[in-house]
Parts: structure tokens; C-alpha cells; sequence
């Protein structure tokens, strides 16, 4: 069962209909025990990082999800990876999850329209379990205005937006995020998520 984190700031129903047209089983929680008893976990997000910090805060989520970061597989999505990393400058200065080192701030590419709308190539890194089976010519749709800053040990694929913009991240062991919303980027996306899915 896969848990898709029910909070108030998520691009649930879209993951959901993703994975049920996967065939996999899956819940939207926002219930410590539901999380604690998945086999994985993804968190979503649309909207700015310290409203969305709050709402999780709020929930009473925080230290679950750190927890369960560390023992199941876990993808933030969108905003979701933005969340796995240690702090933004979105708006203010407002911690994040800290399951991956690094910070979020905006796109400064004076000379390109904002935010980053549209199909991009994913340019791979490094190896990852998300990309089995897929190839060199992946394009997924994203929309965002700030990227991640991060080191080249959790940049799994990138895009080019007038300069690397991280595309995939992670943790190196059970943690990662997608900047892009692999439920709206097509058969690449549906593999992407077939793959986070077969994770144990």
C-alpha cells in the first residue's frame, strides 16, 4: 500500500489516479498510523514551501514523516521534493524536512520566462532505481518557480533552464524527489511511478 500524504497543499487526486491506473493500491492520509503501516510513502505539493511547511506542521506530520523517511521508500513530488530539503528563501527563510541536504530558492534566469512551464529533457546523472527502463530522450513536464540547490551526491537527473535545474533528487538510499510531476509527464511519468511503486 502506498501512502500519498493528505495535507492541504497536495496534487493528490492526480498522483491517485496515477497509480490506480498503475493497478497499485493506495491510500490519501494524513493518519500516523496509515502512514507508519505503508509500504512507501509520497508527498505531494503545489504552492509556496513555508505555507506548505505550516500545513504540515500543523498536521502533526512532521516527525512521521522524517521517521518513515528512514525506514520505506519516500518521493516528494513538486513541491513535496522541494520539502525534503533542509530549508527555502521562498518568500522567508523557513526550515524544511532535512532528509536531503540543500536548499530551495528562485529561478534568477532574468532573460527566460518564469515560472518554468512546460516539457523538458531529463539529462540522468546518475543511476537510480526511478529510471529502470527508461532511456536518453525523457522529456516531463514541470511547473515551478524555485529549484533546489544541492550537491552533485543527491542530483540524480537535471534539466536545463538557462542552467541545471535538479530534476530528480535523493537521499542515496530510501528518499527521493521529483521536481516535475511525473503523474502529468506521459508514459515517462507512469514508468518513473511504476518504479517508486515496486520499491521495498
Amino acid at each position: 500500500m502506498i501512502a500519498i500524504v493528505d495535507y492541504g497543499a497536495g496534487n493528490i487526486f492526480s498522483v491517485k489516479n496515477a497509480l490506480d491506473f498503475l493497478g497499485f493500491d493506495s491510500i490519501l492520509t494524513k493518519d500516523k498510523a496509515e502512514l507508519e503501516a505503508a509500504d512507501s510513502i509520497i508527498l505531494p505539493g503545489v504552492g509556496a514551501f513555508p505555507a506548505a511547511m505550516r500545513m504540515l506542521g500543523e498536521s502533526g506530520l512532521v516527525d512521521t514523516l522524517k521517521e518513515q523517511a528512514r525506514k520505506k521508500p519516500f518521493l516528494g513530488i513538486c513541491l513535496g521534493m522541494q520539502l525534503l530539503f533542509e530549508k527555502s528563501y521562498e518568500f522567508e527563510v523557513c526550515e524544511g524536512l532535512s532528509l536531503i541536504n540543500g536548499y530551495v530558492d528562485k529561478i534568477d534566469e532574468p532573460d527566460l520566462v518564469i515560472p518554468h512551464m512546460g516539457w523538458n529533457k531529463l539529462e540522468i546523472k546518475q543511476p537510480c532505481p526511478l529510471f529502470e527502463g527508461l532511456g536518453n530522450d525523457e522529456f516531463v513536464y514541470f511547473v515551478h518557480s524555485y529549484k533546489a540547490f544541492c550537491g552533485s551526491e543527491a542530483l540524480y537527473a537535471d534539466c536545463i533552464y538557462g542552467h541545471s535545474v535538479p530534476a530528480v533528487v535523493g537521499d542515496g538510499k530510501f528518499v527521493f524527489g521529483c521536481q516535475f510531476h511525473p503523474e502529468k509527464s506521459g508514459n515517462t511519468g507512469l514508468r518513473i511511478l511504476e518504479n517508486f511503486a515496486k520499491m521495498r
